[in-house]
C-alpha cells in the first residue's frame, strides 16, 4: 500500500491566522576546522544563540542517511515533497527562476561557464565572473550557435557564471546524463543517453559542447561550459493547495525562485542583499501566511572553501534576525537545505542543523545555534520531509488524528 504524507497531512489541516517564516541559510551545515569549530560556532551570533535557548533544536536528513543532496532535493524535502519521488532537473528550476517560458517541445538545462586547459576542467565556475561579464559571453553564444540539426538552441544569462540552455524541437528527451565531471582536474564529460528515445538529445548536446568549445576558445576564463540538470516541465502538487497556505518566496538567485514557483509559491520581487530581503519580508508581511526566505552566500562560500566569508554571512543574518522577530511570527524556522563544509568545498551527506521557534517549544535545553547543539536538541534527527508537518503543528494548523 502506497502512502502519501502530503495527502495524509492535507486532511488534518485547519487554517488559521498564524504567520510562518522558513529562513533557509543554504549549505549552512559544516565540519570543524583545525581549531575545532564550524562557521556557525565561530560566528558572533548573539541573536541566533538567544533564540536557540527559546527554541526546539534538531537536525535534518535531506534525502536519506549518507546521500549527498543537490539544492533541488534539499529544498523539496523542506517543502514536504519526497525528493526521491519528485526528481526535478536543475534546468527547469533555473529556467523558471529567470521567467523563461518552457513548452512541450523544450528541454532546458543549467549551464556553468568553466575554464578548461586542453580537455581538463581547471575551474568549474570560471573564477565566478560577474553577471554582466557572463551575459556578454551568452550573447556571443547566441550569435554563433542558433540551431543543431532540426533543434533550435537558445542561451539565457543567469547570475555570475550561470546560464540556462533551452533546446526546442521534436523528439527531445531529458533522460540523459549530466555533461559535467563535477570535479576540477578531470576531463570534459560528454553526455550519454539513458534510454533509446534520448539518443537524439544526447547527440545534439555533444555536438553543442564542441561548438561552444570552438566559439569560446579565445575567452581567457569562460572558454567552455558544463551543462547539467536536463529537464522537461514536470507537474507537482501545489504547495498552497496541499498546505492551505498563502505562500510567498523571497530569494535572489533564479534557481530558488524557480523551485518555489514550480511548487506554486508566489515569487516576491526583492533586492540583492540580505537586508533587501528582510525589507521585502516586512513590506509583504500582511499578504502571506508562509514566507520562504533564502540566503545563498553561506553555500557559495562553503563551495569555495572560504571559512571566514561563510562566518561573515552568518553574522549578517544574525544582525537582521531582530527585524524578523519584531514582526512577531508564530513560527520561525532557521535551517539549511544541505551541508556544505568548507573543507570539502561542496555539498555533503552530513545532517543539517534546524531550529524551531514557536510558542509551544521544550525550551531551555540548548545554549546556541550550531551543529553540535542541534545534534543533541529536543527535536532529534528527522527527515526534511517532516519539517512542514512540524511547522503546521507549531502554528496550530493541524487537527488531532483519530478518536
Amino acid at each position: 500500500m502506497s502512502f502519501d504524507k502530503q495527502e495524509f497531512v492535507h486532511e488534518l489541516i485547519s487554517p488559521n491566522a498564524s504567520k510562518i517564516v522558513l529562513l533557509v541559510m543554504d549549505g549552512i551545515g559544516d565540519l570543524p576546522n583545525e581549531e575545532g569549530v564550524t562557521p556557525l560556532m565561530k560566528a558572533n551570533t548573539p541573536n541566533l544563540d538567544k533564540l536557540a535557548q527559546l527554541s526546539d533544536l534538531g537536525q535534518t536528513i535531506p534525502v536519506m542517511h549518507g546521500i549527498t543532496p543537490g539544492s533541488g532535493p534539499g529544498h523539496l524535502g523542506l517543502f514536504g515533497y519526497d525528493p526521491i519521488k519528485y526528481q526535478i532537473g536543475r534546468g527547469i528550476l533555473e529556467a523558471l527562476g529567470e521567467d523563461i517560458e518552457v513548452g512541450e517541445l523544450d528541454v532546458v538545462a543549467r549551464g556553468n561557464f568553466a575554464t578548461i586547459n586542453g580537455d581538463i576542467v581547471v575551474d568549474r565556475r570560471a573564477g565566478r565572473p560577474s553577471t554582466e561579464e557572463s551575459a556578454k559571453v551568452v550573447e556571443k553564444l547566441n550569435a554563433n550557435i542558433k540551431e543543431i540539426e532540426d533543434v533550435k538552441v537558445t542561451f539565457y544569462p543567469g547570475k555570475e557564471h550561470r546560464f540556462v540552455l533551452k533546446l526546442t524541437g521534436e523528439g527531445l528527451s531529458d533522460n540523459i546524463e549530466d555533461a559535467d565531471p563535477q570535479k576540477e582536474g578531470k576531463p570534459i564529460k560528454y553526455t550519454t543517453a539513458l534510454s533509446p528515445e534520448a539518443e537524439k538529445t544526447a547527440r545534439i548536446v555533444n555536438r553543442l559542447l564542441e561548438k561552444i568549445k570552438e566559439v569560446l576558445k579565445d575567452e581567457p576564463k569562460m572558454n567552455f561550459a558544463l551543462v547539467r540538470g536536463f529537464s522537461k516541465y514536470p507537474k507537482l502538487p501545489q504547495f498552497p493547495e496541499v498546505y492551505k497556505l498563502r505562500a510567498g518566496a523571497i530569494a535572489v538567485y533564479p534557481m530558488y525562485k524557480g523551485l518555489a514557483k514550480l511548487v506554486g509559491m508566489t515569487i516576491i520581487p526583492t533586492g540583492q542583499t540580505i537586508e533587501d530581503e528582510i525589507e521585502t519580508l516586512k513590506k509583504e508581511w500582511n499578504n502571506y501566511d508562509f514566507f520562504f526566505v533564502h540566503i545563498k552566500k553561506t553555500d557559495s562560500y562553503g563551495e569555495d572553501g572560504k571559512f571566514d566569508e561563510k562566518v561573515h554571512v552568518i553574522e549578517n543574518v544574525d544582525k537582521v534576525l531582530p527585524e524578523i522577530l519584531a514582526l512577531n511570527p508564530d513560527v520561525l524556522v532557521v535551517t539549511g537545505d544541505h551541508s556544505t563544509p568548507c573543507a570539502m568545498k561542496g555539498h555533503s551527506f552530513h545532517p543539517v542543523p534546524i531550529m524551531f521557534f514557536a510558542k509551544h517549544t521544550r525550551r531551555g535545553l540548548s545554549k546556541a545555534f550550531n551543529e553540535f547543539e542541534c545534534a543533541r536538541g529536543t527535536i532529534g534527527t528527522i527527515h526534511a520531509t517532516d519539517v512542514m508537518n512540524l511547522i503546521l503543528a507549531y502554528s496550530g494548523r493541524l487537527e488531532k488524528f483519530g478518536a
